[in-house]
């Protein structure tokens, strides 16, 4: 896992473009959750800790965590896609590995294969702790399909 300090970043335009593809969705806004690194192939996603994310023990809900990684693997292979193309999530397996806490969670998506049609990422999700603390809490694959933008 890379330390965060040499992580290669995808173009300024390709940046741009994901971040508003993004700022879009209605359930990350709704969530509280933001991108913090944009890469070739590779996104993290960032969900803070607070009670609307939380199921009945305290715990980050499933739903959210795998929200989070259903959303960094398809913006990850969106960072390889041609620009007047978009990207729709075919199907994602995710495993829950351990309760998720910490004060947020952490959702890398890193593309595996991109293909013409079908792309396969991995998504795996940290709990973190500002302690610096970081263990995984689920991982999964996912199938993505590249569509053409609609026409307007």
């Amino acid at each position: 896992m890379e330390d965060g300090t040499q992580q290669e970043q995808a173009s300024p335009a390709v940046q741009k473009r994901i971040q508003a593809s993004f700022d879009r969705q209605g359930l990350m806004a709704h969530l509280g959750a933001r991108i913090t690194h944009i890469g070739p192939g590779c996104v993290h996603i960032v969900l803070p800790a607070r009670p609307e994310v939380t199921q009945q023990h305290g715990y980050f809900h499933a739903g959210a965590t795998s929200a989070i990684a259903d959303t960094a693997g398809g913006y990850a292979g969106y960072t390889l896609f041609p620009e007047d193309t978009d990207v729709l999530t075919v199907e994602y397996k995710i495993n829950l590995l351990a309760p998720a806490v910490g004060d947020h969670l952490e959702a890398i998506g890193t593309v595996l294969k991109s293909g013409r049609t079908l792309t396969v990422c991995r998504l795996e999700v940290f709990g973190l702790q500002d302690g610096g603390q970081r263990k995984l809490v689920a991982n999964g694959q996912q199938t993505l399909i590249r569509v053409n933008q609609p026409t307007q």
